[in-house]
């Protein structure tokens, strides 16, 4: 994938190097938020008020982490407010790029750059950090608002209410302590967990993470016996969190990370609560599996030197026994 080091692109693999052959994920360089008036945020600095059009995402349609950004747009109503441009799949020696051969995929339509790094240049000529999605790019001043996935999704949960008037509330004060307590128990044990598993270079690596993978998901099939989504009885940030784990797992994590013991659709609760969020009205949309299956196994030849694309699963997301989906928060 590579790296900025300096302003200056280093060809490198995927998975940064450990002394243990651990995958490490490194820490996201921007992390300013936007406001309803442009006050300061918890990080970073102010100066980034919601307003239509101002905003611009760079995503991903493959990575998990921007494909929770694409789906707080469409819950939240802000597909007319932020624009939206999308990579190729296939991340090579030159990261991720605005080639245009692949379905779906939309060049840079506002810098008219040809990688992503350059939209890093952009920001910070000088910049020494790993190039990610998704961005959050401010067109008014030529910054770069946020590179952190989870705390870009709880802009746009809030932020934007006064522009849209749409008040779902996907991270409501009484259930703040709840959707943490779920996040921290997803987020390293499934989340992160099917990439340590997946990018491991020894097997004692692996043997931890790929435990934990599955130690998690049954205790999310557990949690949903008791409650109907994982923080209570209405959708919130955690579920959505989850969510793109889940839609990808059967389809690439389950064999190309060796996250294999079981499937999701092994699990009764869990699978139907899966298919029931990728039925929700708008979320579908968000979901395109020929940039999932193509990232993922032509992109890391460390783990798929011969870059063949496997016929996959039949998947039927069209039914679910949950009687019926809950989109409103």
């Amino acid at each position: 994938m590579g790296r900025l080091v300096n302003g200056v692109w280093e060809t490198g693999p995927v998975a940064p190097k450990s002394t243990d052959g651990s995958f490490q994920r490194a820490d996201s360089a921007w992390r300013n938020w936007i406001t309803p008036d442009g006050a300061p945020g918890p990080t970073g600095r102010g100066g980034f008020a919601a307003e239509s059009g101002r905003y611009h995402l760079y995503v991903s349609l493959a990575c998990p982490w921007a494909h929770r950004t694409l789906i707080f747009r469409a819950l939240k109503e802000l597909t007319p407010h932020i624009s939206v441009d999308v990579v190729d799949p296939l991340m090579g020696e030159d990261g991720w790029t605005f080639a245009t051969d692949f379905p779906r995929t939309t060049g840079d339509t506002v810098l008219g750059t040809a990688f992503l790094r350059e939209v890093y240049l952009a920001d910070e000529p000088e910049a020494t950090t790993k190039v990610t999605v998704p961005v959050l790019w401010d067109k008014a001043t030529s910054r770069i608002v946020s590179n952190e996935s989870s705390e870009i999704v709880r802009m746009l949960n809030s932020a934007f209410d006064g522009v849209t008037g749409n008040t779902l509330d996907f991270h409501p004060e009484a259930l703040r302590d709840e959707i943490d307590r779920v996040n921290e128990r997803v987020y390293p044990g499934l989340n992160n967990g099917v990439y340590r598993a997946g990018f491991a270079r020894t097997q004692a690596a692996y043997d931890i993470p790929a435990r934990e993978v599955f130690e998690t998901l049954d205790w999310m099939e557990d949690r949903l016996g008791r409650s109907r989504y994982l923080a209570g009885d209405r959708l919130t940030e955690a579920d959505w969190r989850a969510a793109t784990t889940l839609f990808r797992f059967d389809l690439v994590y389950n064999t190309h990370f060796k996250c294999n013991r079981r499937r999701i659709i092994d699990y009764p609760r869990l699978w139907d609560y899966t298919r029931e969020l990728y039925q929700t009205p708008g979320i579908a949309e968000t979901v395109d599996f020929e940039h999932i299956v193509n990232h993922y196994y032509r992109s890391h030849p460390e783990i798929n030197p011969t870059r063949i694309i496997p016929i996959g699963p039949v998947i039927d997301w069209t039914e679910t026994r949950r009687g019926g989906t809950r989109a409103a928060a």
